[in-house]
Parts: structure tokens; sequence; C-alpha cells
């Protein structure tokens, strides 16, 4: 910032900002299943509105609720940074 080379993470960010930061590291790991199959199968069926599923699944945007989409959007453009190649 202005020629200074400024480093912190996201907890260090999250206390400077005063926003929670619980989970941010899960959110920004590759492997998911640090979560747990019963509850990766517990969102994919919350946003694709699919009570049935019994395997965790990838969620197309078009599938959500639009109040969904929007929270997705939201995370997308102001939460997850853009090095993750989150898009």
């Amino acid at each position: 910032m202005n020629g200074v080379k400024i480093k912190f993470d996201a907890q260090e960010l999250g206390e400077s900002l005063g926003i929670p930061t619980t989970g941010f590291d899960i959110h920004v790991r590759e492997d998911k299943f640090v979560l747990g199959k019963a509850r990766l199968v517990e969102l994919a069926q919350k946003l694709s509105q699919q009570s049935r599923l019994k395997h965790p699944v990838a969620i197309k945007k078009g599938d959500m609720l639009p109040l969904h989409q929007l929270l997705f959007w939201l995370v997308i453009k102001n939460v997850t940074p853009r090095g993750q190649n989150k898009n």
C-alpha cells in the first residue's frame, strides 16, 4: 500500500474489520470432506431443495433459490479472495 508491503491473514483481517472468520479456512480448502459426508449432504439438500439426496453433489447456481443465489454472489464478489481462483 503506497509502496509499503503489508501482510495479514484471515484471522487478523477479521479482527481489524470486526467480522467473524470462523469457517473461512474450510471455505478456501479444496478438500471439502473435512466437513464430513453427512454435513455435505445436508448442505446439498438445503441448497438444491432436494430432500431425497443421499450423496453430496455440486449444486449449480441456477438450481438455487434466489436468496441462496444472492448469498453465493455476495461471498464470491466480496468475501472470497480472488487469489483462490474461486469464480
